[in-house]
C-alpha cells in the first residue's frame, strides 16, 4: 500500500471506529436508562458531549505535572487509532501481506490507553486520582494474563484448523479459520468466555469500573480532567468499545467473510451479540471491590484460561477437533 493510501486508510479507520464507538456509547446509555425506567439520551448525545467539552477550558492542576497530564490522553488515543487501522486492514483483507506479529502489536497498543490513564492520573497530583491509578494498575495486572492465555488458545487452534504452523499474523489467523472458527471447540469457547470478561475489565465497565467509582473516589482517574483532555479520554473509551469486539471476532470467531452478503450479516450479528453481552453484564452486576476483582482474575479466570490452553493442546496433539 502506498504511503498516501496508508494515511487515508488510517484516517478512515480511526474516524469510522470513533463513529461506531459513539453510537455504541449511546446504545449502552439508552439500554441502561430503559433498565432503570428512564427515557435515556438522544442518539446524538455522545457526539454533543464531545463537542461541548472541546469548547471548554482545559484546566491543569497546579500540583501536578502539566506535560504528562496533557500528553497521556493524546498518546492513548493515538495508540487506539493505530490499533484500529491494523485490525480493520487485517479484517477486510486477511489475504494481504502484513508485518510479522501484528497481533502482538495490537495487544500492546490496546494496553497503552490503560497505561496512559495511570500516568495521567498520577501526574494530576490529586489523591482521588492516585487511588484510581492504583486500582487501574492492579486491574491491568489482573486481566492481561488470562487475556493473553485465551489468545494463545486461538493461535494454537487456528494453526491446527488451517493446517499451518503457529502464527501471530491477524490475517493468517482469520484465513485459517475458514475451516471452522476457534470458538466451535470446547477450549475455544472457554477461551472466548475468558476473553469477554477481560474485555469488560479493559473497557472499565461495571463490575470492573474500579478506577472511576464515582460514588467512592469522584471519578478517580478522570477527576482532574476537563475540556478537550476529557473529550480525548471519552473518545478513546468509545473507540475501545467499538474495537475490542472486532478483535475477539477476528481471533476467535472467523473474522469477516468479505465478498458475500451473508458474511457481512454474520459479522454484524456476532458484533451485536458481543456488544449486547457487555451491556448485559454492566446492567446486571454490582461493582466489585479491588480485592474481589484481583481474586476473580487470578484465581478463577487465569486457571480457566490455563485449562483452555491444556485442552487445546491435548486436542491438537490427539487430533480431537471438538476439544
Amino acid at each position: 500500500m502506498e504511503p498516501g493510501w496508508m494515511i487515508l486508510f488510517f484516517i478512515a479507520a480511526a474516524a469510522g471506529t470513533l463513529a461506531v464507538g459513539l453510537v455504541l456509547r449511546w446504545v449502552d446509555r439508552k439500554v441502561t436508562a430503559r433498565v432503570q425506567w428512564r427515557v435515556g439520551p438522544p442518539v446524538y448525545q455522545p457526539l454533543v458531549d464531545i463537542l461541548k467539552l472541546m469548547g471548554k477550558e482545559n484546566l491543569v492542576p497546579a500540583s501536578g505535572h502539566p506535560m504528562m497530564f496533557l500528553l497521556a490522553p493524546v498518546i492513548g488515543l493515538a495508540a487506539t487509532a493505530v490499533a484500529a487501522a491494523i485490525l480493520w486492514r487485517a479484517l477486510i483483507r486477511p489475504e494481504a501481506p502484513t508485518f510479522l506479529g501484528d497481533l502482538i502489536v495490537v495487544i500492546y497498543l490496546l494496553a497503552i490507553p490503560a497505561l496512559m490513564t495511570i500516568l495521567g492520573a498520577s501526574a494530576s497530583g490529586n489523591p482521588h486520582a492516585s487511588v484510581g491509578a492504583s486500582r487501574e494498575m492492579k486491574l491491568l495486572l489482573s486481566y492481561e494474563l488470562p487475556l493473553l492465555l485465551a489468545i494463545l488458545v486461538a493461535v494454537a487452534r487456528s494453526a491446527t484448523i488451517g493446517g499451518t504452523g503457529w502464527t501471530f499474523r491477524l490475517g493468517a489467523l482469520i484465513t485459517a479459520q475458514a475451516g471452522g472458527p476457534v470458538v466451535y471447540s470446547i477450549s475455544g469457547l472457554l477461551a472466548m468466555l475468558v476473553a469477554i470478561l477481560c474485555m469488560q475489565a479493559k473497557l472499565g465497565q461495571i463490575p470492573f469500573d474500579l478506577a472511576e467509582a464515582e460514588c467512592e473516589i469522584m471519578s478517580g482517574v478522570y477527576v482532574e480532567y476537563s475540556g478537550p483532555s476529557l473529550a480525548v479520554c471519552l473518545m478513546t473509551r468509545a473507540m475501545l468499545l467499538a474495537l475490542l469486539p472486532v478483535l475477539l471476532i477476528a481471533v476467535f470467531w472467523g473474522g469477516l467473510h468479505t465478498g458475500a452478503w451473508w458474511g457481512y450479516l454474520t459479522f454484524l450479528g456476532k458484533y451485536v451479540l458481543l456488544v449486547a453481552l457487555v451491556t448485559l453484564i454492566r446492567n446486571t452486576n454490582p461493582r466489585l471491590r479491588i480485592d474481589q476483582t484481583m481474586r476473580f482474575f487470578w484465581f478463577r479466570l487465569t486457571p480457566a484460561a490455563v485449562v483452555a490452553v491444556i485442552l487445546g493442546l491435548v486436542g491438537i496433539s490427539e487430533g480431537i477437533a471438538w476439544l
